[in-house]
């Protein structure tokens, strides 16, 4: 009976350690080789570029400016900047705007400014600015798409940081779906604020006093947005090369060394 035991105490010491052996040599190819976990980390720096630009593009108004001409007989002219959240007006001296130029701006002059949030975020109604109206489902489905573009990148932010910290390499597929769809969203978002734009061009106040002529050009928030954009389409495309397998780029691009003589 105490051999038996012995036995029985002594297979189980070894079952426990092949087991450990089992899980550790798993842990160990779990973990990337470090050629894989510096593309990784590669595409995760590109990733944070776009994500960094969009943040930037979001949270900022200077998605398009709008601007009165200058020959409207007095020394002061108006013009406005706006985003996804809210708008600026700003009143310039005509004296401070460039001689060569017909318009009232850059936006960057100094003159008196008044910044609202758009109110169709909270009760509803449209924006008028320069006797025009904004269209607000069009100006609500830009930003909406866009916020979710920002939660998709999240999601892929943190799919791409558990492949690094603990190898689920299962993941880098899910990060990058989550980066080019985030790239297509924002991309989406900017088109959809152009339309916006245009609606707001058109939708003239017929009441006095009359709408004054005006001018557009988008600005530096929205080329941030198409740069976010691209970039995050870059990186999910990426990361997408790095889950194929390696055999069929090893069977059309040979190695030289394994070339025949």
């Amino acid at each position: 009976m105490m051999w038996s035991n012995f036995f029985l105490q002594e297979e189980d010491r070894r079952r426990r350690e092949a087991a450990g052996r089992r899980r550790a040599r798993g842990q160990q190819q779990a973990r990337p080789t470090p050629e894989r976990e510096a593309k990784v980390k590669l595409g995760l720096l590109l990733s944070a570029v776009g994500a960094a630009l969009s943040v930037l593009a979001v949270g900022t108004e200077f998605w398009v400016e709008l601007n009165t001409y200058k020959a409207n007989g007095s020394v002061v002219c108006d013009a406005a900047h706006l985003g996804l959240w809210k708008m600026c007006t700003r009143r310039l001296w005509q004296a401070a705007v460039p001689a060569g130029r017909d318009t009232c701006g850059p936006e960057q002059l100094p003159g008196e400014a008044n910044c609202t949030y758009f109110k169709f975020f909270t009760t509803g109604e449209n924006a008028h600015i320069f006797q025009r109206t904004t269209k607000k489902e069009v100006n609500l489905a830009a930003a909406v798409i866009a916020v979710l573009g920002l939660a998709v990148m999240a999601l892929g932010c943190l799919c791409i940081i558990m492949v690094l910290s603990k190898g689920a390499e299962f993941l880098l597929r899910v990060g990058a779906i989550c980066f080019g769809l985030s790239g297509l969203l924002l991309l989406v978002s900017l088109e959809v604020f152009r339309h916006s734009v245009q609606a707001l061009l058109q939708r003239v106040s017929p009441g006095p006093p009359p709408a004054p002529a005006l001018t557009y050009e988008y600005s530096w928030s929205l080329g941030c947005g198409v740069g976010a954009g691209l970039a995050l389409l870059l990186a999910g495309g990426c990361f997408l090369l790095l889950t194929l397998p390696p055999w069929p780029w090893g069977s059309i691009c040979p190695k030289l060394g394994h070339r025949a003589p």
